[in-house]
């Protein structure tokens, strides 16, 4: 479906705006040093580093490393980059080693075999980080609100209590977005946090904390939580894997805020990991009982699965054009499952597409089946406490004297004139949408989608961009696993990445091409190797590092 006159001189008129704003920033903006050397991370030096959780639970389990032995290299590896990345805020260091040296004296004196281990605690003795929303016994649970600073979780979430009853271990809580609804991770109780291929980009959010201390090489597995991509915006940004489930698999409690009026259909907790082979069994765990009913034991055959690729959203006049290095890295995708698998990947347009945000907006605000309207963004910031009037806040904002970041006081403003029904269009775009991709994915089917139109982008410029999580958060109304995949890097030494869209409770078929993904285009890489490479190949040809 082609846009419209009007759609496009209202994308002009738009883009025409955004790029004044954006011109007035750039002049304001406080400017950064272009050395690369400051900017990137350390190289990984500890090949332990580069294990899958799975694996070194095996290690472990077999006696070849103690999970003490582990857990140090980890927390050495944190204390090493987190003054850069700002990622983790608050860790459990003694408490962790404390458990490990448990674990190493439980398998000392196991006598029933490894095996017996391996089936009641899979994940024996690997650390784990949490994103800061949810709760986790001892750790702060304030989601970046500055009047919740003091909440000190009594208990663990049901994700978490789950990965800790199966032998993780938590090394801490990891940085989101002030009550995590924006996709860069900053607030101003914690502060920002960097992407880890480049400090002066976002690692993205609400689960950016997460993708970050897991992209650079702090953490192996992590937990995080999705409600317009929080997972897997992230995961693209930070060259990781990650997995919003089926609906309803994984547990949503022990989180702040709680979702409210349609929202718990949509909100998804689920596995962020550096190894795509983790995120199977992480599932399996997380899920409990549920994850019965994901078949996750059952071979996938990708030859006889049927593949199809979307390039883009249709043109939606809010979002942004899909940046061509993606659109191409796309393509390399669909040429090697041709070559790979000898199948015939199907070339799509979808003409609801174009509807996503307004289709996610309506429906995040729609009221529930007792017939509540969901809580209000600016009930959430209060807390309980005073009232928050964005346009006072704003004025403070200016001079510093805020609580809240921009972003979140930007949230309340908009949804003071958001308050209106949907329209019945929106309403039947949704519903159409649903029915077909149901009917084209069945129980066999994957869909290639971009993840995002940019490439992780500098801090604050999302600001100017605001619709473009549309992308990954129309599945969440769709109900719909996702699987997001690193695919290399692009030119400037950034992720590549893309979505794999399953239907529902079909979420092996996502994790197993996840897995064909890692094996044929590297999956993960360690930015700190690729700084240091890249700054040996500058320096020889006298080329600037700037970018």
């Amino acid at each position: 479906m082609a846009l419209t006159r009007f759609e496009r001189f209202l994308a002009s008129m738009l883009r025409g705006a955004v790029g004044m704003l954006f011109a007035v920033f750039q002049l304001l903006a406080p400017r950064r040093g272009a050395d690369r050397s400051v900017r990137r991370l350390p190289p990984i030096t500890n090949p332990l580093l580069r294990v899958p959780a799975m694996r070194l639970a095996r290690m472990i389990r077999r006696r070849e490393v103690t999970s003490v032995e582990v857990v140090q290299t980890y927390i050495d590896r944190i204390q090493e980059i987190n003054p850069l990345i700002n990622a983790m805020v608050k860790d459990r260091f003694s408490l962790a080693l404390q458990e490990a040296a448990q674990v190493d004296k439980l398998i000392e004196e196991e006598t029933g075999g490894e095996d017996v281990l391996e089936d009641r605690l899979p994940l024996l003795g690997v650390p784990f980080t949490v994103k800061e929303a949810f709760s986790l016994q001892g750790m702060p649970n304030s989601t970046g609100l500055v009047s919740r600073r003091g909440v000190i979780s009594a208990t663990d979430a049901p994700p978490v209590a789950l990965l800790k009853r199966a032998g993780a271990i938590p090394l801490g809580v990891t940085n989101c977005s002030e009550l995590c609804m924006w996709l860069e991770s900053h607030n101003r109780l914690y502060g920002i946090t960097n992407n880890p291929y480049d400090l002066e980009r976002i690692p993205g959010g609400s689960s950016g904390g997460e993708g970050s201390i897991l992209g650079g090489g702090g953490s192996v597995i992590g937990v995080g939580s999705d409600v317009g991509g929080s997972i897997r915006i992230p995961a693209f940004f930070n060259g990781i894997f990650g997995h919003k489930p089926t609906s309803g698999v994984v547990s949503n409690g022990g989180q702040f805020p709680p979702p409210s009026g349609q929202q718990p259909g949509f909100l998804c907790t689920g596995p962020m990991c550096r190894y795509a082979q983790d995120l199977l069994p992480m599932l399996r765990v997380m899920g409990g009982a549920n994850a019965d009913r994901l078949s996750l034991s059952s071979e996938v055959d990708l030859k006889r699965l049927r593949f199809f690729s979307v390039p883009h959203d249709g043109g939606s006049p809010l979002v942004s054009p899909v940046d061509q290095q993606l659109v191409q890295a796309q393509r390399r995708v669909v040429e090697r499952l041709e070559a790979d698998l000898g199948v015939k990947v199907q070339q799509l347009k979808i003409p609801q597409l174009k509807y996503s945000f307004q289709i996610w907006s309506a429906m995040m605000g729609a009221p529930g089946k007792d017939g509540k309207q969901p809580t209000s963004f600016a009930e959430l910031m209060s807390d309980h406490g005073k009232k928050v009037w964005p346009l006072w806040e704003m004025a403070k904002w200016t001079v510093g004297l805020s609580k809240h970041t921009v972003a979140a006081i930007g949230l309340v403003l908009v949804e003071m004139f958001q308050r209106a029904q949907p329209t019945q269009f929106i309403l039947q775009q949704k519903e159409s949408l649903q029915k077909d991709l149901e009917e084209l994915l069945g129980t066999d089917g994957v869909l290639l989608y971009p993840s995002h139109p940019h490439l992780a982008p500098k801090h604050h410029h999302p600001l100017f961009t605001p619709f473009n999580f549309s992308y990954t958060g129309i599945f969440n109304i769709l109900g719909l696993p996702v699987t997001q995949c690193p695919l290399g890097l692009s030119a400037e030494g950034l992720p590549l990445g893309l979505q794999l869209v399953v239907g529902k409770q079909q979420d092996r078929l996502s994790l197993a091409t996840a897995v064909f993904l890692e094996k044929t285009f590297g999956g993960w890489r360690d930015p700190g190797s690729i700084a240091t490479a890249t700054t040996q190949l500058d320096t020889s040809r006298g080329m600037s590092t700037t970018t």
